[in-house]
């Protein structure tokens, strides 16, 4: 009785998948989608690096920047992925552009690819620059990397909440420590920027990284070494206490 129930259980489930027909995706391909988000020709193979300012950039006035910053994925709808309505819904970095979340959360696979390929707005394809795989990663980050930012980080005061500092200090340091250093100073991001400084300037930008890596190099991705997401806020959390 109890392998007839196990059975029809499974029968369900396979039905389920089929009718939705969704797969889950590979962690390698969610982390590559995500730093194809954060900067696609340093994460994809093969891909150029792009010239001019994107077609989208002129809907917009209020964001400044020009060239390749306008190409990146994270540029319009933010490190936490809710684009006007998120981080960057003012300051330099506002757009008015929407975010992926709700996308995400709502589309379908095969719809969110038809986006990516120019399908509510030709301006937005990207499949003269990204390889059908390399699209395929985005939108199995869309669909299933991205996450709501609003429940690990205080809007307010940028710091991670409910953060377990010191589960956050034993992961940075055994993976972490040997390029960042103890003090999280051994790489300098940009003038007087360093770990500590990053983590509490920009929090979702530096949650981003630890979850999927820096493009281009050879960053471990936090959900591919099989990290949850409270993990990720931990080191975080502890990367806030680093000096600045």
């Amino acid at each position: 009785m109890k392998k007839l129930g196990l059975a029809v259980l499974l029968l369900a489930g396979l039905l389920f998948v089929t009718a939705c027909g969704e797969s889950k995706a590979d962690p390698a391909s969610i982390v590559r989608g995500g730093t194809v988000y954060d900067n696609w020709w340093k994460a994809a193979e093969g891909a150029a690096e792009p010239g001019g300012n994107q077609p989208l950039w002129s809907l917009q006035s209020t964001n400044t920047r020009s060239g390749t910053d306008t190409w990146r994925c994270k540029e319009c709808h933010g490190w936490d992925y809710k684009g006007a309505d998120g981080a960057y819904a003012s300051g330099s970095h506002a757009t008015g552009f929407p975010g992926i979340y709700n996308a995400g959360t709502s589309k379908k696979k095969n719809a969110l690819l038809d986006i990516m390929k120019g399908g509510n707005n030709s301006a937005h394809n990207f499949s003269p620059a990204l390889s059908e795989a390399a699209l395929t990663d985005v939108v199995n980050f869309i669909s299933e990397g991205i996450i709501d930012e609003t429940k690990y980080i205080d809007y307010k005061t940028k710091k991670a909440v409910g953060a377990d500092v010191s589960n956050g200090q034993r992961l940075y340091t055994s993976t972490c420590l040997a390029c960042h250093g103890a003090d999280g100073k051994m790489i300098e991001f940009h003038d007087g920027e360093w770990v500590g400084t990053l983590a509490n300037d920009n929090p979702w930008e530096v949650l981003h990284k630890i979850r999927f890596g820096q493009p281009g190099t050879p960053m471990p991705a936090g959900v591919a070494s099989g990290w949850s997401t409270d993990d990720a806020v931990d080191v975080l959390g502890y990367a806030q206490t680093l000096p600045e």
